[in-house]
């Protein structure tokens, strides 16, 4: 097989800077935890030599772009065949491309969703499916680009804390890398289905007795203390290499920018990334509107929408996270701010979802032929309610954001499907409208005739 690496692209000088979100300070070195040493928030990155004489701007033209990208599809080159790599004109650039950490990231495919979107009052809909990358989630395309920094950076370890998707991602990607990894996990609290990727493709798991928010704490003093690199979301690369699957999109849109797109909301960075690739698109020329960007969260995980509503999103009010849909589980969201600043450039807005509605809308979204994890039907309930406000009209083009594959939590899948997936919570009631949905498996004898006495009683 021929050595790849030969027909890398050549390094180029970096035009990008690290930049506190807070004071504007400007970075060349971080700390352990990607925080500014003056203020303490969070950095992001950005790219002052675009605009240069030897810029991206006065290189390549908008159309030239695009032409560059849509050819690079069609070849051999491990750099071209990662949906992250294959747009590294908007990407740090990493010093020495034998660093670079890829799995084929990203080309993850745009599904019509005729069933949804009957059910949520819209004329057409679309779900772009992040869960069909390599672990099964859109943490991929984050983790090729920061994971390649810390190789580039001669790092030994890396770690993370997760509700699951970062931890079997990092894990990979360490392991690709030849790296070690380092999961902390809050105990009892994630899919065993993530955790069981984390444990076979290497990592050092360890489950604390706390919940997401007190393992990022713990991790925080790790780093500080050992040579471990941060592969948590506060982890700017994340973002960058994030920010590719909405180039992707407006690719496969043929570059006519959708009027919405709906996010679930987490830890908050998948939007930050979505919104920062947009308002840099448009920046660049290379789309003329923006979309609404808009972010569902769980009602029991919900501290962005209590933040916009109870402080006009001038304080965070962090919330005790309880909800099945475990990958969005999280009460103290290190990039709110980021993704405030999202919906204010986009005129999108926040909604709550509850448990019931996640669970109807995760199985009309399977019942289109396309699974995806809880945490990513929250996008569909968001969006049933956004279109009963008004704020979403049935001819407008959305699209949502599934950020994990249906495997991801097969346990929650099976006991909807048993019909007891919230037995014993007081809401049995409630959960009557979840029947027509509900294909609990038949236990039959062993005959021909019982197996059509069924298949009749289901045609009736």
């Amino acid at each position: 097989m021929t050595d790849q690496t030969a027909f890398a692209p050549k390094p180029q000088p970096s035009s990008s800077q690290l930049r506190c979100i807070g004071c504007g300070a400007i970075n060349d070195r971080v700390k352990q935890n990607f925080r500014c040493p003056t203020c303490g928030d969070l950095l992001e990155i950005v790219y002052p030599g675009w605009k240069s004489a030897e810029g991206i701007q006065a290189i390549l033209s908008p159309a030239a772009l695009k032409a560059l990208w849509r050819q690079r599809k069609t070849s051999s080159l491990a750099f071209d065949q990662s949906g992250v790599w294959r747009f590294r004109e908007l990407l740090p650039a990493l010093p020495d491309w034998q660093a670079m950490i890829s799995l084929r990231e990203g080309n993850t495919p745009v599904y019509e969703l005729p069933g949804c979107a009957r059910s949520a009052g819209m004329h057409r809909l679309y779900g772009k499916h992040q869960g069909m990358n390599p672990t099964g989630s859109f943490k991929d395309t984050g983790m090729t680009v920061a994971a390649s920094f810390a190789r580039q950076q001669g790092f030994r370890w890396v770690a993370c804390a997760s509700t699951g998707n970062t931890s079997a991602s990092m894990a990979a990607y360490a392991a690709r890398g030849g790296m070690r990894s380092l999961v902390l996990i809050p105990e009892g609290q994630i899919s065993w289905g993530k955790l069981s990727q984390a444990l076979d493709y290497g990592a050092l798991t360890c489950q604390l007795k706390t919940d997401f928010d007190g393992c990022v704490q713990v991790l925080n003093e790790v780093v500080q203390r050992m040579p471990i690199y941060l592969l948590n979301s506060v982890n700017p690369y994340r973002l960058e290499g994030q920010k590719t699957s909405a180039l992707e999109l407006l690719e496969q849109f043929d570059w006519q920018v959708p009027d919405h797109i709906i996010v679930p909301g987490g830890n908050l960075a998948n939007s930050s990334a979505l919104g920062k690739a947009f308002l840099e698109m448009k920046d660049l020329g290379l789309i003329s509107t923006l979309p609404r960007i808009s972010i569902i969260q769980a009602e029991g995980a919900n501290p962005l929408v209590r933040t916009i509503r109870e402080t006009g999103g001038k304080e965070l009010v962090r919330v005790h996270a309880e909800t099945m849909a475990t990958a969005i589980r999280i009460g103290n969201p290190a990039s709110w701010k980021k993704a405030l600043r999202v919906l204010q450039a986009t005129n999108g807005t926040v909604e709550q979802v509850s448990e019931i509605e996640i669970a109807l809308a995760k199985a009309e979204i399977g019942a289109d032929g396309i699974g995806c994890e809880p945490a990513s039907a929250v996008t569909l309930a968001g969006l049933k309610k956004l279109v009963k406000q008004g704020f979403v009209q049935p001819n407008q083009t959305v699209v949502l954001i599934l950020t994990g594959h249906l495997l991801k939590d097969p346990e929650f899948t099976l006991k909807f499907h048993r019909g007891d997936l919230f037995a014993g919570s007081g809401q049995e009631k409630e959960t009557r409208s979840l029947s027509r949905q509900q294909r609990a498996p038949v236990a039959l004898d062993a005959s021909a005739d019982a197996v059509i006495r069924t298949v009749e009683k289901f045609s009736t």
